[in-house]
């Protein structure tokens, strides 16, 4: 929802430092980079070391920010590069709820389990909806390029976009006992997301 708000400010904060680094580093190793880190998250999660797994998970997404940026300012922006991000920023979605589940109490364990299968399968589902819309506004010449996008290809808006997964995330790892509220939450979010995608769809293809 705030992703297209934002992500020019981001870029003007991010390009400063993009334009330091310069062609010193690829801009896939900071990707690799941040995949690293974000499994380090999920292993803190799981070790229940959640003040270490929201540092993690902020560098993250901090430096899953930054190549892209980093790309743009070498004048290397790539298509495989958009592509091994937002697979790997999938793996690190669906880790850290894993490490959370893992790193809970077993009382609360099962429950909590549940509530996570059931939000990343809404995750599945989101990504069907977006991805799929994505690639027909592509095929059409309205995605990223036409719209002026900075992203590889089109982010169809919805309600929970990254900026909203960030934020939940963030309190994931910070309110470890209010984790089953907050799983039950995101899950109803993203599936808003998905019918109000599929409503956009309907009228406008």
């Amino acid at each position: 929802m705030l992703d297209d708000k934002l992500r020019p400010i981001k870029e003007r904060m991010l390009m400063p430092a993009a334009t330091v680094v310069g062609r010193r580093v690829h801009p896939m190793v900071v990707t690799l980079a941040a995949f690293v880190i974000g499994l380090g998250a999920a292993v803190a999660a799981a070790r229940g070391a959640n003040g270490l797994g929201l540092a993690l998970w902020l560098t993250n997404r901090l430096l899953d920010g930054f190549d892209g940026t980093l790309a743009r300012a070498q004048g290397a922006q790539t298509d495989v590069g958009g592509y091994v991000d937002i697979v790997l920023d999938f793996v690190i979605y669906a880790a850290v709820p894993m490490g959370l589940v893992l790193g809970a109490a077993p009382p609360e364990r099962a429950t909590l389990a549940i509530a996570a299968l059931a939000m990343v399968a809404s995750f599945y589902v989101n990504a069907a909806s977006w991805m799929y819309l994505a690639a027909i506004l592509e095929r059409r010449g309205a995605g990223a390029a036409a719209r002026g996008e900075l992203t590889t290809i089109t982010m169809p808006r919805g309600l929970v976009g990254g900026t909203e997964t960030i934020a939940f995330y963030v309190l994931f790892l910070a309110l470890p006992r209010s984790l089953l509220s907050l799983f039950s939450l995101m899950t109803a979010l993203v599936l808003v997301t998905v019918i109000q995608r599929l409503v956009w769809a309907v009228r406008r293809l």
